[in-house]
């Protein structure tokens, strides 16, 4: 009788198993709120129990369908013009329905953190634009950052469509809003945004690996991977450096009293300024834990109110605390440091504030150029200038001999699954490739900065891949060059930042491609400049031309071709639309040239017509011209009249 009961049971429960794997599914990204391309055939498609009758109904029509031996089914609709909202049903063994569904334009945004970046992260720049957000036909779809080195995946990890309508447009990026924006004021269709990026990622991860056909190395690590063997024996903390052995602890939280609580007492802490870089303040050469505080006066107005702390940005990683309590942390160097002050925190009178900073390796503390204050309200105290330091872990140097066995030639190789051949694609791309799109915004090429020579043939690789991908050789594909970014040099040099421009700018080969010029939309010490939004702008500028056919000029100028007559380079353009100017009113600045000796010197320059004559009274025989060829160059004052920048470019 026990044994019955046991078979009972077992099988009730595979039956209960068998029907949860029969249910009728949908591919993540169709979801209530979603929108879809017009003018395109609309595939609706899923998975559910072996040979199930599926019925799907979409605005009037209604399509059987009978899945495969797999249960696989795949069904489409016909093309529609844009409109909303719709629902859609899908019946089998259980029914879904998908509302609010709209039909207009989607685009596929991507790259690394400068399109990942929200609104959210630039709500004070943007205040204005988050409060007043009323698109409610503009959506966004965040796809969840997933890798896959075995292969294309079917579906999406996860994303949820939202609009953009107050707080709810906080989670946009904040490029492909501006973007959005722009398009539907102008057009007043629909837009939804289907936005796969991932910060610090280089190109390669972006690539489906039949655009590596002229990559055999590549094609040969893309099959190495495939291998789960191989790729585990290189992930993990098995390779960070650290080997098993215990590493030094930080001495600001071994002690009896942390260093951060109210009670504890410093001595012999050394001071350093804020904001700054300790290795510029008497420390050399210190990569670990340093802890800074000071006892900030708060005026009794503050107490009691929502406050926030500005700490600019800090490298690499932070935990803030006032009073003992933390009230922010952050795990990287590229945020802003942005943190909310609970009301209980703040006292009138002396408050302790106390930094932990870890730092990796390179110049660790605090960006110069940056917002460091607390405010509530109409009162704001500055957090600028001396603060009181103490090391708590000096970190040991990273040794790439520590896993070197005596018959190894060289340390194996390291992975991280995000930043491995076809990792991103495989997961992020390819499950939403049967979704037609209008066209692709990119936005990336920071990480790939320092090797600059492949990029061109990696940009075309993407480019063609994802046109096969979406079976569309005219697919529209919009990309941003890279924005002015590090130290200003005053005098001419080589930049790997520059020549990962030009890259991109030769990678702009077709009528179908183009690329924006941001080379004026930079900061000098932040990888993530505030402004997104001219950038996006400059995206939909671009995309009238391409995407929607309007006769504009959409590019700013672009080096066409040279001559050199009396010791003067005559530089003609392409895209000088109603003609050439400085923006500022200022003599043009930025060209350097060199004789045959390569030694390049500041050079004058002036507008003739649609033609840039660029000379110097000390150079015969000039051989060599670059403008704006730096990784932030001074003053590129190079523009047409419709107020877009001339590109960086070099003649050799």
């Amino acid at each position: 009788m026990i044994i019955k009961k046991v078979y009972i049971f077992l099988g009730l429960t595979f039956l209960s198993i068998v029907s949860v794997f029969s249910q009728v599914r949908l591919p993540k990204i169709f979801q209530d709120g979603m929108v879809l391309q017009r003018n395109a055939p609309i595939p609706i498609w899923g998975w559910s129990s072996p040979e199930e009758q599926i019925e799907i109904s979409f605005e009037g029509k209604t399509q059987s369908i009978t899945a495969s031996e797999n249960g696989e089914w795949e069904i489409e609709f016909p093309e529609m013009k844009a409109g909303g909202p719709f629902s859609i049903q899908i019946k089998g063994k259980n029914q879904i329905e998908v509302n609010d569904v709209l039909v207009g334009d989607v685009w596929l945004c991507s790259g690394q953190s400068n399109m990942v970046h929200q609104l959210n992260i630039h709500d004070v720049t943007y205040a204005d634009d988050i409060k007043n957000a009323n698109y409610p036909e503009v959506r966004h779809f965040k796809i969840p950052t997933a890798t896959s080195l075995s292969g294309p995946k079917d579906d999406l990890p996860g994303g949820e469509w939202q609009k953009a309508i107050g707080d709810e447009v906080r989670p946009f990026s904040a490029v492909a809003y501006f973007f959005a924006r722009k398009i539907y004021d102008k057009y007043q269709i629909p837009i939804g945004l289907v936005n796969a990026s991932v910060g610090g990622t280089p190109i390669e991860s972006w690539i489906n690996e039949t655009g590596y056909e002229d990559f055999p190395e590549i094609l040969e690590t893309i099959e190495q991977n495939k291998d789960t063997a191989y790729v585990n024996a290189r992930t993990g903390n098995r390779f960070n450096g650290g080997g098993g052995s215990p590493k030094p602890s930080d001495k600001g939280l071994t002690g009896p009293v942390k260093w951060y609580e109210v009670d504890f007492e410093p001595k012999n802490w050394r001071r350093m300024n804020i904001p700054g870089y300790w290795e510029d303040q008497g420390v050399r050469n210190l990569n670990g834990v340093v802890w800074l505080r000071r006892e900030v006066d708060i005026p009794a107005a503050m107490v009691g109110k929502d406050a926030r702390l500005f700490m600019g940005r800090i490298i690499d990683a932070d935990e803030v605390y006032i009073n003992g309590k933390q009230v922010g942390k952050t795990t990287y160097q590229y945020p802003q440091r942005r943190y909310d002050i609970p009301k209980d925190v703040l006292k009138a009178g002396k408050n302790v504030f106390v930094v932990r900073v870890t730092n990796q390796n390179g110049k660790g503390g605090f960006v110069p150029d940056k917002p460091y204050y607390i405010f509530s309200e109409k009162d704001t105290v500055d957090l600028k200038g001396y603060w009181d330091y103490k090391v708590g872990e000096v970190f040991k140097p990273w040794n790439p001999n520590a896993f070197k066995s005596s018959s190894d030639k060289e340390p194996p190789r390291r992975i991280n699954p995000q930043n491995e051949p076809t990792s991103l694609y495989n997961a992020m791309v390819a499950p939403i490739a049967k979704l037609p799109v209008k066209g692709v915004l990119w936005y990336q090429g920071e990480s790939n900065a320092g090797r600059p020579d492949e990029y061109k043939a990696l940009m075309n690789a993407l480019i063609d891949g994802w046109r096969e991908l979406y079976d569309d050789p005219e697919l529209p594909f919009i990309y941003a060059q890279l924005p002015n970014f590090m130290d200003v040099n005053y005098s001419p040099e080589d930049s790997n930042w520059a020549e990962l421009r030009e890259a991109q700018l030769e990678a702009w080969d077709d009528e179908n491609t183009a690329m924006t010029v941001n080379i004026d939309l930079g900061e000098w010490n932040d990888i993530h400049p505030d402004n997104k939004k001219d950038v996006g702008e400059r995206m939909a500028i671009a995309a009238k031309k391409l995407a929607y056919g309007e006769d504009i000029v959409y590019s700013g100028p672009i080096y066409k071709s040279h001559e050199i007559k009396d010791g003067k380079i005559i530089v003609s353009f392409t895209h000088v639309g109603s003609g050439l100017v400085s923006n500022d009113g200022e003599p043009l600045s930025e060209f350097a040239i060199a004789g045959d000796d390569g030694e390049f010197v500041w050079a004058q320059a002036k507008i003739e017509g649609n033609k840039i004559i660029v000379w110097d009274d000390n150079i015969q025989e000039p051989k060599f011209l670059r403008y704006a060829w730096s990784d932030n160059p001074d003053n590129p004052n190079l523009y047409n009249k419709e107020g877009l920048p001339a590109s960086p470019f070099r003649i050799d």
